[in-house]
């Protein structure tokens, strides 16, 4: 059975580029990490994280789900959300916008990374005497990202096809 697509096309603003995606992700820390158990279960958990070029490094604790579960599939799923709204997002209840996208990701063990190189990213993420403890998972976007309202005038938000986004990656 062929299924067709009978939504009537509304023509799109351009979205925003590649370039843009990686400047809003620079200028956030908070983003939303989703994996599953070796069982197969779904997990979501709220991680910090600092950008850098062509990949996002989060902070996670050794002992927790994220560093235990991660690297049986090495994949994730990430959500960054965007606040928008300034001022008046404090009278009308305005959603944030939205960046996600798949990614492949790899959690470092103690001592694999050069931690060095990253120290002044990483203080933001981790108290100096938790560092030598913490695992890194190094976050590599693949594919587009999907984004929701990035380059989108708050008005056109509330239509979905103007305010959605598929941008390369890479």
């Amino acid at each position: 059975m062929v299924e067709t697509d009978n939504r009537v096309k509304t023509p799109r603003t351009p979205g925003p580029t590649g370039a843009e995606v990686w400047k809003q992700l620079e200028k956030r820390s908070f983003a939303v990490l989703s994996y599953v158990t070796p069982t197969g279960e779904p997990r979501s958990s709220g991680v910090v994280y600092v950008a850098a070029p062509g990949r996002l490094y989060a902070a996670v604790a050794p002992d927790s789900w994220k560093a235990r579960h991660i690297p049986v599939t090495g994949q994730v799923a990430v959500t960054v959300p965007v606040r928008r709204g300034g001022l008046l997002s404090l009278i009308w209840p305005i959603p944030p916008a939205t960046i996600s996208f798949h990614a492949r990701a790899v959690v470092h063990p103690r001592g694999s990374l050069d931690i060095d190189s990253l120290s002044s990213q990483l203080a933001t993420l981790v108290p100096a005497e938790r560092l030598a403890d913490t695992r890194i998972v190094e976050i590599f976007p693949e594919g587009f990202f999907l984004t929701y309202g990035i380059g989108t005038p708050l008005l056109k938000m509330r239509n979905p096809a103007a305010a959605r986004a598929h941008v390369r990656v890479g």
